[in-house]
Formats: C-alpha cells, structure tokens, sequence
C-alpha cells in the first residue's frame, strides 16, 4: 500500500521544488540573466493550456465519444497558425498600452470603461472559479484513489471527508501562497514574473513526461502495442463503437463547434491571456511557439485512446470513474511506482492551473472590481492618502485567497456531481463570449462601448441559462422539469432546446445562442449609437497600433493644463514615491527635460504617466485617477478627425522622405560603386601603359644595343656581324608583333575591328594550323595526335582570325611541353549547334590560380624548362574575343602536373554565329 504520509510527502516535495524553481528563476532575473528570453520555455508556458482536464478528463471524454475528445486540441492547433497576425497584434497593443489582464484589454479598447472591465472580470470568474474546482477535484480524487492502493476505491464509494482532512484543502493554500509569492510580489502588472514563468514551463514538461510514461506502461507494457489494443477491443461491440464518429454518438456539428470553442479558450482563457500576451518578452517567440505548441498537444494525446480502450478492457461494467483510467490501471496492474509518476503528473497539471488562473484573476478583481468601488467612496478618504501601494498588494495577494477558497468551496458543494471535462467546456463557453468585443474591437474601428456592453451581458446571460442553470438540476437545485419543460412549463424556453431548436448536445446549443445573442447585440448597438471621442481614440490606436508603432505615430490626442507635481504626487500613492521618482527621471533623462524648469506637463508626459498606473491599478481607474489631477478639455468628433488627418497627412510626408532619402542613398552608393570602378580603370590604364611601355622597352633595348656594336665596331668578322643582325631582325618583328596585337585588342574591344566573314570547313584550317607549326614540332621532338571528323559542318566567321587562334593556342602547346617528351591532342567534335575544338598537352599544367588570370592582359601562367614563358601575354585574351564575337567560348581545364587543354566553341547556326554587340 501507498501510505499516505509518502504521497503527501512526494506531494510537498514537488510543490516545494516548484518554489526552488522559481526562486531561481527570480534569482536569474535580477542577475539580468533572464530565463523567459528563450523562446522554448515561453512555448512550454502556453501548455498551461494542458490541465487535469488534458491528463485525466481526455481520457474519460474518449471513453464515452472515442474520438470526439480531438476538437478540444484541434481548434488550438488550427488557431496557432493564425498566431502571427492575431496573437501577434494583441501582444503589441498590450505592451504600448501597459494593458495587465483580459478585462483591462478589452475596458482599455472601448473608452476605457470602468462597468466593461468590472463585467468582465465578474464573466471571469464566473466561468474559472468552476475551472478551478475542477483542478481541486482532480487532486483530490487521485490522492483518494491513490492511498487506498492496491484497492480501487471510487470516491463517491468513500464517506465523505471533512475539510480539515481533505488533500486538496491543504493544496489550495499552498498554491495560493506560491501565487502570491511569485505573482504578486510587484505592484506594476505589466513586469514579468520569470519565476512564475519558468515553474510553469517545468511543469508542462512533467506532465508531459508523466503522461508518455503512464502511455507507453499501458500500451507496450501491460499490452503488447497499439495494435494489441485495437484488436482486443475490436471484439467487444460497446468498446468497438469508439472507432467511428457515428458509434461514438458524435455528431460532425458538435465537433465544429467543439473545434470553434477550443479555438477561442486558447485566445481568451484569463491564464492563457496571462502567460501568451503579458509574459511574452519578445514577439518573435510566436513564431517558435506556432509550431511547438501544436506539437506538444500532439505529443501529450496519442495515448489517450490507447489508455481509455485499455480502461475498458479492464473495468468492464463502469464500476470505476473513466476519469481515473490513467491512475486504476497501474495500480491494477501493480505499477505503484508508476501510479506515483502519474498522480505527480495530475498534480503537475493542476498546479500550473490553478497557480496562473488565480494570479490573473486577482489582478482583474482588483483593478477592475474593488478599485474602482474604492476610488469612488468618498467617505474612505483615499485620495488624502499619500501611498497606496501596499493596500493594492493586500488587495491582490487577498483575492488570490479568496478566489482559490471559492474554487474549493465549489468543488465541496458540487465538483462530485460533474465529469471533469463537463466543468472544463463550460468555462470556455464563458470565455468565449469575450471573443466578439476583443476580436472587433483589433479589426473594427466602429465598435464601441455599449455595443460591447449589451453584447457581452446578453451573451453571458444566454451562457448562464443555457449551461451552468440546468446542470444544477443534477444536484437538486432545481427540478427536472425545468429542462424537460421550460420555466412555468414555457417549453419554447426549455435551456437545452432554446426556441425549440434540437439535435445538439447541451455545450454546442448553449455556445450557439449565447455567441449569436452576443454577436448581434454588438455589431447592432455599435452600428445604431455613437462613439465618444476617447472610444474613437482608442479605436484608432488599437487598430492601428502597427502604424503607431512604426516609429511615425505621431502625439496622444489629448489637450488640457496638468501641474507636474500633481502627477508626481498622483504615481507615488499608487508606485510608491520611490519608484515614482525612478521613472520620471528615466523619462527626464531619455528627453533631457530638467524637472525644476518644467511646471506643466505636455500631452506625452500626461499618457506617459496614465499608461503608468494603467500597469497598476488597471486602465479603467488608471483614467479615474488621472482625471483628479488633469483638467482636460473635450475634444470633438471633428477635433479628432482633423487630429487624425494631420497625422495621416504627417506620416504621409515621413514616408515621400523616406523613399526620397531611400532613392538618395542609392544613387549615393551607385555614385560611389562608379567611383571605384573609375579608380579601378585608371589604375587598370597605369598597369597597361607601364607592361606595354616594359614590352615595347625589351626588344628596342636589345634593337639599340646590337646596332651601336655594329656602327662602333666596322671591323668585325662577317659571322658575328650576321649574328648580331639576325637578332635585331628577330626583335624587329618581335616589336612589331607586339604592336599589332596591341592595336588588334584596341580594336577588337572599340568594335571598329574589321571582320571578313566567309564560310569554311574548320577541319581544313585545323590541318593547315597543324602544317605551319609542323616543323616547330620536329625539332622539339614533340608527337601531335590528332583526331578530326571526316566530315564536319562549316562554319562562318573570320578564317584568318580563326586560324590566329588555333596557332596561337598549339604554340602555347609546344611552349610547355618537354622536347622529346611532350605530346600534344588536337580534337574536334560537332553536335548540332555548336563545334567544339580542344587543344591538349602534357605539360606542367595550370594552377587554379592560373587558370583565373591567363586570360588577362599581359598575365600568363604556367613555367616553361627556362622559367618564365615567353611572349607578351596578350595573345589568350585576343583570342578569347575573337572567338566571343563569333558566339562561341574560349576556356581552359586543368590539373596540375597532368597538363592543361584549351578548348573554344563556335557556333553552326549562321544567324547565331556573329553577336550583335562586340565584347
């Protein structure tokens, strides 16, 4: 048996390690190392999503609808994908506007209103403190469960305990105590709990981790895999009707709507809101959590089916709770570690619930509830207080008290009567009504506050009467005749077939009306009443809010006389004067404002300091207060149009300057890329001067040299004579060759090169190439092997300059190649459009380096026997635009050591075979 004093000892103990957790992470926070900067705990965060309902509730909805427990993590993953341009946009209206919970964001959007944000926060409540119960309920039937092992003994079969001996009392104060811990430990909303944040990221990885374990004991331990499962419960008809939609009971409505309604919990459920929108530091993070979180729900659901199946299989008759399937088959089984594993898990889940839900909702009950009653009693006398800080943090730190005993005192009074996800899905029908007011109020500009009043009234009201009234007939509140009948027999009034509409199951009919009445009423009020001119401004700014926080938004709309000392005195009642002189004289410093000159506050300075206690007190009484030290004179509609159209028209003009200084910068860098290039030519026409001025240098000097031997010396012998003259010959023409090539390649790149073009058979002139350099071959003892078609297309181009190309190419040949040794290929090859001739050797072959400069001016690669090779070093890049301007290539492939080929292309087709411009 599993005594109790180990399970509340394992209990205490994780509690006690979520502390530890988020101490540290506190801890790393004011170190400046903060933990919730990484974008993978804030995804985890959002699995807060993921309650007792996840871990033990999935598991009793797939035992009575097989798969009809899915909508409730496909609407979530279907409403990641819209994460980046809903999520996103919410996330920065909240941090421009300091906005703290759900209440405040939607009494911020319509005016402000202080009624909006107290209904809210009552709609709130209304729809979590059942939630709560629900987490409470979970910890207690586990812990029943779990103690009596290795008996399973349902709860409604055990007396029932007093409160004083009941787990999950004892729970409730200690998650309120961590609540408050790490939740309420600041004032201003708007700051980040890391700690809170990190704990919560932990415990989604154990309840993940618990879940899997318990998973795979079940289906690959007590059964040999999924298939297994499947084939046993195949055989038995009340379990085989899970498998099919239509054997489940499931109608193809319900799941749409189920799938609609999760959709909108995952936006609006207070602790979603808290953890996806005020603790987010970072919007990029979205993106991360849009793929991850949908993992994650993947990951934490595949075992649910396997394990209700199992369930089954084991406790046929229904003698134990479908809820607990999770925990009574490891303990059937034994499993009483594992059995541990999961009730850690359930914990786990619940915790993390709990925890947050009761952090948001204080932080709503005091902004939007008790501070504006207090604000408004005259006789307490608060405004001759001079710091009220500290009563706002009793304030929060006791509604975190209260909510979480209200949430136990429901679960004493009626959490036995409900299934787990019963309680869940009318939670989310209540949050869901704050869909048409928030989703309106980011994409409409006209809805206003009264719409968004008698919206959400009528809404919850169709809720409460269509949902938590007639499940309270169960525990004999009321009679069955309400829901068989209607009240006063008025069966069009029947709440689970309102106006006599049926075929749906209770939670689908009452999110039908309750999000229609609501609907209606607020786009109909909202289209027949006006809008104030502080509802109109906050339209515009949540609407807007990627226009105003683009860097051109431009000034509050505000105008009225504001003493600067009065809005000092105003934030030290409600920051405390300490903190208040802190960032006033941030905000004097980023402005270099010297407080002592400045006696009146501008319009900035006057929302800087609203948006301040907006962090909190809440934007409602935010605006309250700064009423009673700012005398503010109205605006009217058309103030404020021509307030907006002078901005507009301002952002306009920002934005002809930007493209303007955009186009400038440029043609700035275009000028500047022109430069460079000139510099580049000029240093380019420095190099080519001095190598043909060093070319033209060489054969003179030898030219000078050997004719003033012969004027200086008429006797010499006739031998020696002869040789001096075969050399100035040899210049002479080496000279002239070098002229004439530079003049080709001045030429060829001007375009005023003369071309004859003519029609010849390549392979004729590759064989008269090969005659001229024939006896150069000989004497160097060089083998040529050629390899020529016998029948080839003809070409159309320059013969002469082709014939300049091939010689120049196999005389590059023969300059590397060893004599005696070297070998030389020649090759040509056709195919139908192009010709391709490839000149090969066995020489020293060309770096890769080499390779790159060859074709350039005056560069040659490569070593010959003697060093360096001989010649000018134009006669590659001449031959390359003698063949680019006949269409074809001219490059080179090589290996070092294992020679070089030459290879050039020329095209067959005759229209191609001449490019229009010269290269």
């Amino acid at each position: 048996m599993l005594q109790s004093w180990v399970i509340l000892l394992v209990s205490f103990g994780y509690v006690g390690g979520l502390f530890a957790i988020a101490y540290y992470g506190d801890k790393r926070a004011n170190e400046g190392r903060s933990i919730i900067s990484n974008p993978y705990v804030y995804a985890l965060s959002l699995a807060v999503y993921c309650t007792a309902w996840t871990f033990y509730g999935s598991v009793g909805r797939a035992v009575s609808s097989g798969i009809g427990f899915l909508p409730i993590y496909i609407g979530p993953t279907l409403m990641a994908s819209l994460w980046w341009f809903v999520l996103r946009k919410i996330v920065r209206i909240t941090k421009v506007n300091r906005i703290t919970t759900i209440a405040d964001f939607i009494a911020s959007r319509y005016g402000k209103s202080t009624v909006l944000g107290g209904m809210v926060t009552l709609i709130a409540i209304a729809g979590i403190i059942p939630y709560i119960s629900l987490q409470l309920k979970a910890i207690s039937t586990s812990f029943t469960v779990l103690r009596h092992y290795p008996a399973i003994i349902m709860p409604a079969q055990i007396a029932r305990t007093s409160v004083f001996a009941d787990t999950a009392f004892y729970v409730a104060w200690l998650l309120a105590l961590f609540a408050i811990i790490f939740g309420i430990r600041h004032l201003d909303a708007t700051e980040h709990h890391e700690g809170l944040v990190a704990a919560i990221a932990f415990e989604s990885l154990i309840k993940l981790l618990a879940f899997l374990v318990v998973g795979i004991v079940i289906t690959f331990g007590v059964y040999n895999g999924f298939t297994d499962i499947i084939s046993r419960s195949a055989k038995v008809p009340e379990i085989a009707r899970l498998f099919t939609l239509s054997g489940s009971g499931v109608q193809y409505s319900s799941w749409a709507w189920l799938t609609f309604l999760s959709m909108m919990a995952i936006m609006f459920l207070p602790r979603q809101f808290q953890m996806a929108v005020v603790e987010n530091v970072d919007e990029r993070h979205i993106s991360k959590a849009i793929w991850l979180f949908p993992l994650y729900l993947l990951l934490i659901n595949i075992f649910v089916l396997p394990i209700a199946l199992a369930g089954l299989l084991h406790f046929p008759g229904g003698a134990v709770d479908p809820d607990t399937f999770v925990l009574t088959i490891p303990m059937a089984e034994g499993q009483s570690l594992t059995a541990l594993i999961v009730f850690i898990g359930g914990l786990s889940a619940s915790t993390s619930m709990v925890i947050v839900a009761t952090v948001a909702l204080s932080t709503m009950v005091s902004n939007d509830l008790v501070m504006p009653v207090l604000l408004r009693w005259s006789s307490l006398r608060l405004d001759e207080l001079p710091d009220l800080s500290r009563l706002l943090l009793w304030i929060r730190r006791s509604a975190v008290i209260v909510i979480v005993l209200f949430g136990y005192l429901y679960f004493r009074l009626t959490g036995a009567t409900f299934a787990l996800v019963s309680i869940g899905l009318m939670s989310f029908a209540a949050v869901a009504q704050f869909a048409p007011a928030i989703l309106g109020g980011i994409y409409w500009k006209d809805g206003n506050r009264l719409g968004a009043l008698i919206g959400l009234g009528a809404g919850f009201a169709t809720w409460a009467y269509t949902l938590p009234l007639p499940s309270l007939v169960d525990s004999g509140l009321f009679s069955q005749s309400f829901i068989e009948h209607g009240p006063f027999g008025i069966e069009l009034l029947r709440p689970y077939q309102l106006l006599g509409l049926t075929g749906l199951d209770p939670v689908t009919h009452g999110l039908f009306w309750s999000l229609l009445v609501n609907v209606f009423a607020y786009v109909a009020v909202s289209l027949l009443t006006p809008q104030s001119v502080i509802e109109r401004s906050q339209a515009s700014l949540f609407v807007d809010i990627y226009r105003r926080t683009g860097g051109d938004e431009g000034g509050p709309l505000w105008r009225g006389t504001a003493s600067v000392p009065d809005l000092r005195s105003l934030l030290g009642r409600f920051l405390g004067p300490r903190r208040a002189d802190e960032v006033l004289g941030e905000y004097a410093a980023r402005r270099n404002l010297d407080w002592t000159a400045v006696s009146f506050a501008d319009a900035e300075l006057v929302e800087f300091v609203e948006k301040l206690l907006a962090g909190a007190i809440g934007a409602a009484s935010a605006r309250v207060m700064m009423a009673s030290v700012v005398q503010e004179e109205p605006l009217s509609i058309e103030e404020i149009m021509t307030m907006f159209d002078e901005t507009y028209r301002v952002i306009a003009y920002s934005h002809q300057l930007e493209q303007k200084s955009l186009a400038l910068e440029q043609a700035t860098a275009e000028l500047r890329a022109a430069n460079e290039r000139l510099k580049e030519l000029d240093k380019l026409k420095d190099e080519f001067v001095s190598t043909v001025t060093h070319e033209l240098r060489t054969p003179l000097t030898s030219i000078r040299a050997f004719s003033e031997i012969l004027h200086d010396n008429p006797e010499l012998d006739a031998p020696r004579r002869r040789q001096f003259l075969g050399i100035i010959l040899q210049e002479s023409e080496r000279l002239t060759r070098l002229i004439n090539q530079v003049l080709d390649l001045s030429k060829i790149e001007s375009g005023n090169f003369e071309w004859n073009l003519s029609e010849f058979d390549l392979g004729e002139v590759i064989r008269e190439s090969l005659v001229a350099t024939e006896q150069l071959c000989r004497e160097k003892q060089i083998q040529l092997h050629v390899s020529l078609p016998e029948e080839a297309p003809p070409v159309v181009a320059d013969k002469d300059r082709i014939v300049q190309v091939l010689l120049n190419l196999l005389s590059n040949a023969m300059k590397f190649c060893e004599p005696g040794v070297g070998q030389i290929w020649v090759r040509m090859t056709a195919d139908e459009d192009r010709i391709q001739v490839d000149v090969s050797d066995n020489g020293p072959g060309l770096t890769p380096e080499e390779q790159q400069i060859v074709f350039d001016k005056f560069r040659q690669g490569g070593n010959t026997l003697t060093g360096k090779p001989q010649g000018t070093g134009l006669g590659l890049p001449i031959s390359r635009q003698i063949v680019c301007h006949f269409g074809g290539d001219l490059w080179v492939e090589s290996t070092p050591g294992e020679g070089a080929t030459f290879s050039f292309t020329l095209p067959l087709n005759k229209e191609e075979s001449v490019s229009s411009t010269d290269i």
